[in-house]
């Protein structure tokens, strides 16, 4: 019973983190809340490993990435949604709210792997080895994806400087 109260008080308290980091993973909210989802099934499975690990939320992050990168390698048909997505108006003005936009096109457009390495190294801040473990994989992979990902996104992206209403 304590193991479950403990579970419910760390999926209230971490809910808006985890959405937050689905969507900058998947891109569209539909998608992001059945990560999470499928993350939260998982977590409570494994609560009792999760809960003694040395940080939850690394153990948590791990398991929601991995999850996403094991989604896309899934076929298809499970990934083609009915209807199209229904999003409301932003409630206040984005600064820069069309480089936004085009950034997350851009970002659509790269890998998984690539999109989850800059999401954790820019988004969730951080650093090169802790990347490497939340991927599963070497700090040589995490700065080489990186890169390519970079890369890639200077080609989808127009030239931007901040403040210039001329930018294209």
């Amino acid at each position: 019973m304590r193991n479950e109260r403990e579970y419910v008080e760390y999926v209230q308290a971490r809910m808006p983190w985890l959405r937050r980091l689905a969507y900058r993973l998947c891109g569209q909210w539909p998608a992001a809340d059945d990560l999470v989802q499928d993350c939260l099934v998982a977590l409570y499975r494994h609560w009792r490993k999760a809960s003694a690990a040395e940080s939850v939320d690394a153990y948590v992050r791990a398991m929601l990435v991995h999850s996403y990168l094991a989604e896309r390698q899934r076929s298809w048909t499970r990934r083609v949604w009915p209807v199209a997505e229904v999003t409301g108006p932003a409630t206040v003005p984005m600064a820069d709210a069309e480089h936004r936009v085009d950034l997350l096109a851009a970002l659509a457009k790269l890998s998984a792997g690539q999109r989850a390495v800059l999401v954790l190294r820019y988004w969730e801040d951080l650093d090169v080895a802790q990347t490497a473990t939340a991927l599963g994989c070497s700090t040589g992979t995490v700065k080489s994806q990186t890169s390519y990902a970079i890369s890639a996104l200077r080609r989808l992206l127009p030239a931007y400087e901040p403040g210039r209403s001329d930018t294209p």
